[in-house]
Parts: structure tokens; sequence; C-alpha cells
């Protein structure tokens, strides 16, 4: 199916207002995630979860995707700031830092209970016995996220096998005891200012002896060290301090010194210290460096020559870099199918047989259960004049789902029936419609017996009919029109396109 490229509207201006109305397309708000919850016997409490799945989950033209989960310690706190980190760093256009991820926020009920390894009566000079009276409940915490979390989530939503988990201060505590004592649990860890403190050094002692002896093949861990330090110290002063006020910096660079003298054990390890950020202050840019750091394999290097190229030498490179990727990331990853279908049929816009035909079978081979890469191919083959082709392809895309457009499509090939709408009933569909929000336009009108529309700042384009008042733009078929009717007046427009669901409503 033909994508919004093909329509030859710039890039650039698609990218902005799609995403404004994407996200102004649920009842006029800005829908971070939902709120989901788990009642868990190990902790014998019903725990709330916040969920963020990317939104392209939702596009039902292509394959449903399939996403890392990034696990989320104190998720009240971080998940707006997480959430929207990786969806501008996964989206950077064609040269992502990141993948698409879902994350599942973690609530806090009981903190110091839950993150906390080990129970203490007191451990001055940070907590007094009233604060660490209920210590301790680290390991079924962990024990919660790995057997029942996960399983919850893995059931629920749409997840690849990859796992991170983020964690700060108690929480960068937890990721510790996570990845020293759990480290198979998730690939990889980003631990910010954790409390090594706690317990007099003890997870701090433990963890000395685990990277000194142990290997972390495929791990990675990026670990984020705030300023801590009273005016006048610094990372070389502090070392040698002995206060209890310097115990918590002191023990994070510990910790660092640890990782940087193990490197025999094939952990991907980086650690940084912020010298202009405070303990409350370090996650933001922690996270931004960790995730450029644990993905610095995933941004493909590509330039203006590289799509202007008439050979399949593109396609060549995406998959070259997206197999390198599955390696890394220890399952299939695969670039979006919507992004392969685009530049198919940019090529084919430009006549690059070779170069369309290669990118429409790169999608066949990544998304075999896909309708939409047959039909994609169908038009390839219809370009080239074999029919027989593009109705093999085209039954094979009705095989797998039934589709107004594909069904109209082999239809026209085999001289089946089409449907048929009179001149004198096109006239009801005829109008001036605005999507809220964004000041787009759409007028639709009736030409030489044929339904046309012009949106605003763009070029005019023929809509045919499918059924009852369902049509489809002509010059860019994945977008589907469905008139909302009041007698024989239509009231609204609702828009199904690959980048969401929109609606434009009649202007009076």
């Amino acid at each position: 199916m033909k994508i919004l490229h093909s329509f030859k509207w710039p890039l650039f201006l698609f990218l902005a207002i799609s995403s404004v109305i994407a996200q102004a397309q649920k009842d006029n708000k800005i829908v971070l995630g939902n709120i989901d919850s788990i009642q868990s016997s190990i902790l014998n409490e019903k725990r709330k979860i916040w969920v963020h799945v990317p939104s392209n989950g939702t596009v039902d033209i292509y394959a449903k995707q399939k996403y890392p989960v990034v696990y989320l310690l104190d998720g009240d706190g971080h998940f707006s700031s997480v959430v929207g980190m990786i969806q501008q760093l996964s989206t950077v256009n064609g040269n992502s830092i990141c993948p698409e991820m879902i994350v599942v926020g973690i609530p806090n009920t009981n903190r110091t209970r839950d993150l906390t390894p080990t129970h203490v009566d007191a451990d001055p000079p940070y907590m007094d016995s009233a604060f660490s009276k209920t210590s301790g409940g680290g390991e079924q915490f962990i024990a919660f996220i790995e057997k029942e979390l996960m399983p919850y989530i893995d059931a629920h939503y749409p997840t690849e096998p990859y796992k991170m988990l983020i964690g700060h201060s108690f929480g960068g505590l937890t990721v510790m005891n996570t990845f020293v004592h759990h480290s198979n649990l998730f690939n990889s860890y980003i631990c910010i200012d954790p409390s090594m403190w706690w317990d007099k050094q003890k997870l701090l002692k433990e963890a000395k002896k685990v990277l000194t002896e142990n290997k972390f093949d495929g791990k990675s861990l990026f670990l984020g060290i705030a300023n801590t330090m009273d005016e006048g110290m610094d990372v070389t002063k502090v070392r040698k301090d002995t206060s209890g006020d310097t115990k918590h910096i002191r023990s994070i660079l510990e910790l660092q010194s640890y990782f940087e003298s193990n490197k025999q054990n094939s952990l991907k390890y980086q650690g940084k210290y912020y010298p202009d950020d405070s303990h409350g202050s370090v996650p933001l840019i922690t996270e931004y460096d960790a995730l450029h750091f644990i993905f610095d394999y995933y941004p493909l290097k590509l330039n203006n020559k590289d799509f202007t190229d008439t050979t399949t030498v593109l396609a060549d490179k995406y998959e070259k870099h997206f197999a390198n990727v599955t390696k890394q990331m220890g399952y299939k990853v695969k670039p979006s199918e919507n992004m392969i279908n685009g530049m198919g049929y940019q090529a084919l816009s430009m006549k690059l047989y070779a170069k369309a035909e290669r990118f429409f079978k790169f999608n066949i081979d990544n998304y075999p259960e896909s309708f939409n890469v047959y039909d994609s191919y169908a038009d390839y083959f219809i370009a080239k004049g074999d029919t027989i082709q593009a109705i093999d392809n085209l039954k094979k895309a009705l095989s797998l789902k039934e589709f107004g457009e594909t069904r109209q499509k082999l239809n026209e090939l085999q001289g089946g029936a089409v449907y048929k709408v009179t001149a004198d009933e096109l006239q009801k569909y005829a109008g001036e419609f605005e999507i809220n929000g964004v000041g787009i336009i759409i007028k639709t009108f009736v030409t030489d017996g044929k339904l046309h529309m012009t949106a605003t700042g763009r070029p005019e384009a023929e809509l045919y009919p499918l059924s009852l008042h369902q049509f489809k733009m002509k010059s860019a078929g994945a977008y589907n029109f469905i008139f909302e009717m009041a007698g024989d007046k239509a009231t609204a427009i609702n828009l199904n396109t690959p980048e969401g669901n929109f609606k434009a409503i009649s202007k009076k």
C-alpha cells in the first residue's frame, strides 16, 4: 500500500503535522500511557504499573510491532521524562539513537522495603531507625518483578525479549542488587547515583567479588554519579575523606573503580561523573547518556548520496545494519514496515524498478504475516505490466486480510465488478472540513464526474469509492476516507492512515 511519501508532500512538514495530530487525537489530550495493575502474591498487595506502548503498535495497515521493555523503578517520579526521552531518541528522522520501547513504570508503595536488599536497624548518617524499620525486602521485590510482573507484561503487551532496568538512589541500589545477584534478568542496566553506602557497604563488597569472578557477555551497564560534595571538595580529595557526609559519593566512586579495573569480565560498561548535577537532577542527563552508550550500535549513518543512489545500495545497507543490531540485541530486529514500504514506493515513483523491488522483497522477508507487503509488491508488478504476478500477490494479501482497496485492485485486474457512484451521488460528499487543533482544511468537490480533494498547501488528488461512504486517495492508496452522513450531506470525514486515525469536521 502506498504511503504519504508517494503523494509528494514535503516530508519534514508531514512529520511535524502528523506528530501534532497524533498527540491531539485522544479527546485533545496528550496521552503517555495507561495505568494497569497486578495482584502480587509475593508482595501480598495489589501493585499499580504505568505502561507506555509506542503508538505505531496501533496502526492497522501494518503488521503489529513488538518492542523491548524498560522497567523503571520509582516510576511515579520518572515515567514522563523517560517516556518522552525514549520517544524523542527513537524517532530521530532517519537516524534513531535507540529503538522504540515499552516503558513499565513501577510506582512505590513502601519504597524503603522494596528497594533495599538487607534489613538494618539504622544506617547513619542517612537512615535512622524510623525509616529503616521496614527495610530489607529487596529480594522479594526482585522476585515480584521476575516471577509476576515480567510474565504479566509479556502476556498483555507486545514485547520482545530484550529488557532494561533503570533506577535512581535506592532504585540504583536495587539495580546493582539485581545486576550482582540476578545479572541474567536484564540485558542492560542504568544505575543512577546508587545508595551503595547501605548496610555498611555490604552490596559494594559483594559487587567487587562478582565483578572479579563472573563473566557478563552481552550485558551493558551505565553508572551515573552526581556531585554530592560540599564546596572545596573534589573527586580526588573525597576519596581520602572519612566523614559520614561523603560516604554516599565515596561508595559510588569505589564501585566505579571496581568496574574499571575488571575489564576482563566482558561487561560493556561506562561510568560518568556529573560535576554540575546534584543527586536530584542527575537522572535525566544520565538516562540520556546511557541510552546513547548502550545503543551505540543502533544509529544507521546515512547521507544524501545514499538516498539519491539509483541502485539497491540503500536497501543493502539497511539489511546489513539490522543484521548487526539483531546480533547485538539477541533477537530478530527489523526496520519498520512503514519506513521500508515508503522507500519502495519512492523508488517506484522514480521508475527505479530494481531498487523498488529490493525494498518490497525486504519487507516480505521481514513481515511475511503482513497483507500490506504483498499488496505493495503487487503495485510493483502493476507498474511493470506483469498482471499475473500482481494478481498472485493481491490474492496472497487477501488470504491474510480482507481489505477494500486490495479487493478493488484485484477486481480491476480481473475485470470484476467495481463499486460505482454516480456524479450526482458524489455531490453529497462535497464540502469543507477541518482537522481540529492543527488548522488543516480539507476540501472535497466533484470534477468530471469524480470526487477530488485538496488540503491546506497540498496538491489536488482524486478519491475513488470502495463502498458506501468509503473512499481511497488514488495517488496515495493507504489513506482511507470514511464520510459520516446526516441525510444526504457529509458532516465529517474519518481519516484512517498509516500514521493514525484523525477526524475532520464539516465547517458551517
